[in-house]
């Protein structure tokens, strides 16, 4: 089975990166599966629902979110209505949505997606680790479930590359969002999970994180706001990470990065004939 996690989308960039490649991307590499994380895709901060659709409309199964989650209003009502739209699982009881979906893939493979929000330099949120695994229990991975992919989005590498090591064997694919930067320490952990600190994010990477340069450098060399964090506008790099599993196990064979268009871009290694 092939599955494809794209980073953050960030602003009409990202978004217009993702619409435009993504359809030509699933058809020349025969995705069964694809996730994105949608949480900056509508003006930086949030995603509003007809956004949320022109990636679903692009070829994503599963929308994942994170700490911006609710910074659009409208996703507190229209999230109850759209299922493939999650958010972290580990907010608090009494929250809009839902956390983890299972999902019929292209090809009837069966694929259980959890988002979750880590709690270093976060704010306050309930426990991550427990809240996951609770998930992965209810349809394990080889049982009920043929993937298992698991976006964590938080700040801090160590503490991504501790769900990394505390799902392994239990996850296909466990991978960081938050930072928009992509890492280079795509890899198969020892009990078979693929594991990637952070996918980066789809957005023009001539930035400082995908926002123009001007209020982030002013606020830097100041201190004091001029105005509002806008997200730049330039060609988008698509950033994320393709893995491949085992059929029998839904555990990863292979695992690569994707860097396409904009200043990142570099081609993804192929992968190994099916």
């Amino acid at each position: 089975m092939r599955l494809l996690f794209l980073g953050d989308v960030m602003g009409r960039s990202g978004r217009d990166g993702v619409t435009e490649r993504l359809p030509g991307l699933i058809a020349q590499h025969r995705f069964d599966f694809v996730v994105v994380n949608g949480e900056n895709a509508s003006h930086g901060k949030g995603l509003i629902e007809s956004h949320f659709q022109a990636l679903r409309d692009a070829g994503a199964d599963i929308v994942t979110l994170g700490d911006h989650a609710f910074d659009q209003r409208e996703a507190l009502t229209y999230i109850e209505r759209e299922p493939t739209l999650i958010r972290p699982i580990n907010y608090p009881p009494g929250t809009p949505g839902r956390g983890a979906m299972m999902v019929e893939g292209r090809n009837g493979h069966r694929v259980l997606v959890v988002n979750a929000l880590g709690r270093v330099f976060m704010p306050p949120i309930d426990d991550p680790f427990r809240a996951v695994e609770a998930a992965i229990a209810d349809a394990p991975l080889g049982e009920v479930a043929d993937a298992v992919i698991v976006d964590f989005h938080t700040e801090a590498t160590s503490e991504i590359q501790a769900m990394g090591h505390f799902l392994d064997g239990r996850a296909s694919l466990v991978v960081g969002t938050h930072t928009h930067l992509p890492t280079a320490d795509h890899r198969v952990l020892k009990g078979g999970t693929a594991f990637m600190a952070d996918a980066g994010m789809c957005g023009d990477f001539d930035s400082i994180i995908g926002t123009d340069t001007d209020e982030p450098l002013n606020r830097f060399l100041t201190g004091i706001p001029n105005g509002r964090f806008s997200p730049a506008e330039g060609e988008a790099t698509l950033c994320g990470v393709a893995v491949e599993t085992d059929p029998r196990t839904g555990l990863a064979l292979y695992v690569a990065p994707l860097r396409l268009g904009g200043v990142l871009a570099q081609a993804m290694p192929d992968f190994p004939t099916r």
